[in-house]
C-alpha cells in the first residue's frame, strides 16, 4: 500500500498484467479479420465485398484501440515500477482512487483529462 494512496499496488499490477495478456491474445486471434479483402468478383459479389471492406476497417480500428490500451497498460506498469503510479502524469497530483479502480491504466487526473478534451 502506498502511504498517500489507499490502493493495493500488487493487486493493481496483477489486474494490469491480466488485461495486457488478454489484449495480446485477442490481437493474435483477430489478425485474419484485418487481412486484405479479396477483390475477385467471381468469388465475392460487390455488396459482399463492400461489407467485407467495412468489417476489415472496423477490425483495424478495434486493433488500433487495443494497441493504445496496451501502451497505456505498459505506461502504468512502468509508473508502478518507478513509484509514480496513482499520480497524474501532467500535474503530479494524486488520481482519485475510484478513477484508478475503474481504469487502472489511466495516466491523468480528471481535471487534466477534462482540460485535454477542451483544449
Amino acid at each position: 500500500m502506498d502511504s498517500q494512496l489507499n490502493i493495493n499496488l500488487s493487486e493493481i499490477k496483477q489486474l494490469l498484467l491480466a488485461r495486457q495478456k488478454e489484449l495480446i491474445e485477442i490481437s493474435a486471434t483477430a489478425k485474419e479479420s484485418q487481412d486484405p479483402v479479396e477483390l475477385d468478383q467471381t468469388k465475392v459479389g460487390r455488396l459482399s465485398r463492400m461489407d467485407a471492406m467495412q468489417m476489415q476497417s472496423m477490425a483495424q480500428e478495434t486493433e488500433r484501440r487495443r494497441s493504445l490500451e496496451i501502451l497505456r497498460i505498459k505506461g502504468a506498469l512502468q509508473r508502478l515500477e518507478n513509484g509514480d503510479y496513482g499520480y497524474c502524469v501532467k500535474c503530479d497530483e494524486p488520481i482519485n482512487e475510484k478513477r484508478l479502480q475503474l481504469e487502472p491504466a489511466i495516466p491523468t487526473c480528471i481535471d487534466c483529462a477534462r482540460s485535454s478534451e477542451n483544449g
